[in-house]
């Protein structure tokens, strides 16, 4: 590739709305160029690098033993109602109709269209297992498009989806594709890590994510340096925190006027903020009827709105209103407790709120709070269960250490989905004994375009843009300098990138005739990973300069032996 003939249209600056740095360097680099909200043109650099993203997972995925085809981005309504996401969905689901009235689904995934190819076309267990992928653009109807790629509205995602005759088959499938991901991601040449998760909205029996390691994530990935336990914020398991004591105090109603906040309770008190608890009011509406819930953690932890959905009758919570909480609790918000309600209310507390004693709540009353408070003694023992999200050094559930916390960009997510689709659309299979059963499905996504923004996050400096080899525009940049000037530049320059390309090296000549400033700023900010420079004096010395992107300095090597040098620096 020469860069004449090739479309090179760089930035100084990034546009005023372009508000992370994958985000601003895509955009100075120009290799995305916005059409609407969370809608991006793909220009030539950036579909380069799409495009080698795409390879990896598909050389790996046919690998796998997973089989490509192509589903539509326009879905009928009528699948999706068959599984109920036709409503569970919510806005994101971008619903269109025909001329003749008929409504379709823009695809934010495939489990419908693909469950439906299956269950028309397999029929007995002897065409199992069976795995299917594809390729596809997708849409999601974001409230709030932001950061370029990583929160685009259209998008493209590798979705797969496994059909077996028994969970232990799809059991088998799924750590297949997980061991492809692992490999997928490894040939990113990205720092991965992958963590259990939360179904959330696709449903099934289990699943993990796939995070690229970026402080500027927005995910908190829990890990053990010391085991292989890792996990999600929303999944990480958060063990109790201490033993219950024996009472030593009695319960006391105190003063505590205009303290709504526990912080500003434990600055009044004295009392350390850890003996402290913190009380989160919710209802549940049932067919009219409502009920009422009590959260009690330690002041100091925050709730996990994913584990409370989980807590047996608090699958469809939201939390209460003031004027709920007035009925039910007689008080504001800030002096809500467990001890002395209205109405009837189930109290769950915390693992580590369970242990405590002698701690500090509400009263139920305008400017009171009870210190002294105890389990059994003062108030009934409490439903019992993992409410928090986890904090740097807990324990880690395995027992093997303490638990750490870093920051990742989701790029990637496996599901065991069970029948949960299968059976809601009628997908079965005839077994040995000739009886019909529902398939058991898989499911495997990766963002590809996400990918993009989540490697410069993770890989960028002052100048721009560090690609890995493997999924870089171009691998090598040939900077010539005087091209037009010196014939001995010229022949050099021709005589190199005849033999690179040759040697099966993605390569790219700058003949563009820019000064070296200019032309070094360009490949720094598009991220090239290599560089070599060809000049008169270091040709006259029988060398070249080669240089890495991450390198402080250039490096000079011998004409001859600079095609084996880049080999060797590219692993080929």
């Amino acid at each position: 590739m020469r860069a004449s003939r090739f479309f090179i249209s760089t930035l100084k600056e990034a546009p005023s709305d372009a508000e992370i740095v994958s985000h601003q360097l895509m955009m100075r680099a120009g290799m995305i160029k916005r059409l609407g909200s969370g809608i991006y043109t793909y220009m030539p650099t950036g579909l380069r690098i799409i495009r080698k993203v795409e390879n990896i997972i598909r050389e790996e995925m046919n690998k796998a033993g997973a089989i490509e085809l192509l589903m539509p981005l326009v879905q009928p309504a009528e699948l999706w109602q068959e599984t109920g996401r036709w409503d569970k969905m919510g806005p994101e689901l971008m619903r269109v109709k025909d001329r003749h009235g008929r409504e379709f689904a823009i695809q934010p995934t495939s489990e419908e269209v693909v469950t439906d190819v299956v269950r028309s076309e397999l029929k007995s267990y002897r065409q199992l297992p069976i795995n299917f992928y594809h390729i596809q653009t997708k849409f999601r109807d974001e409230r709030r498009p932001r950061f370029g790629l990583m929160r685009g509205r259209e998008f493209t995602m590798k979705d797969a989806y496994s059909f077996d005759r028994d969970v232990e088959g799809m059991q088998k499938s799924y750590a297949t594709m997980f061991d492809a991901y692992k490999q997928i991601f490894t040939r990113f040449g990205l720092k991965f890590r992958a963590v259990a998760a939360d179904n959330g909205a696709i449903g099934g029996t289990g699943s993990h994510e796939f995070h690229v390691i970026a402080s500027t994530g927005e995910d908190a990935l829990v890990y053990c340096p010391d085991s292989d336990y890792a996990a999600n914020m929303e999944a990480a398991e958060a063990l109790a925190i201490g033993e219950r004591g024996a009472a030593t105090q009695t319960l006391t109603k105190t003063s505590t006027p205009g303290r709504t906040k526990c912080e500003a309770v434990a600055e009044l008190l004295n009392i350390p903020l850890q003996h402290h608890v913190k009380s989160i009011a919710l209802t549940v509406d049932n067919e009219g009827k409502k009920t009422y819930f009590l959260l009690l953690l330690r002041a100091d932890h925050e709730l996990n709105e994913i584990k409370v959905s989980k807590v047996p009758g608090l699958k469809e919570f939201r939390f209460s209103t003031e004027a709920e909480i007035q009925e039910v609790y007689g008080t504001v918000p800030g002096y809500l407790g467990p001890i002395g309600t209205k109405l009837p209310v189930t109290v769950v507390a915390d693992r580590t709120v369970a242990n405590m004693a002698d701690f500090v709540c509400g009263a139920n009353e305008l400017d009171y709070h009870y210190t002294g408070a105890n389990w059994g003694r003062d108030v009934a023992e409490p439903i019992v269960a993992d409410l928090r999200n986890v904090v740097e050094g807990d324990a880690s559930p395995d027992g093997k250490g303490k638990l750490a916390i870093e920051r990742g960009i989701e790029v990637g997510h496996v599901f065991q989905l069970g029948t949960a689709y299968s059976e809601a659309m009628g997908a079965t299979f005839l077994d040995e004994a000739g009886k019909p059963a529902p398939l058991q499905m898989g499911c495997y996504g990766i963002g590809v375009t996400r990918i993009l923004g989540a490697a410069i996050e993770q890989n960028f400096d002052d100048k721009g843009i560090i690609w890995p080899d493997s999924i870089a525009p171009f691998e090598l940049v040939l900077c010539p300098m005087g091209l037009d000037r010196s014939e001995m530049v010229k022949e050099r320059t021709e005589q190199l990138y005849a033999e690179l390309l040759a040697a099966g090296i993605d390569v790219i000549v700058d003949d563009r005739g820019l000064r070296p400033g200019a032309m070094f700023a360009d490949w720094e900010l598009i991220g090239v990973p290599h560089r070599v420079v060809i000049g008169e004096r270091g040709l006259k010395e029988g060398n070249l300069e080669y240089q890495g992107r991450r390198d402080e300095a250039a490096t000079s090597v011998p004409v001859d032996g600079m095609v084996a040098f880049i080999k060797g620096k590219l692993g080929k």
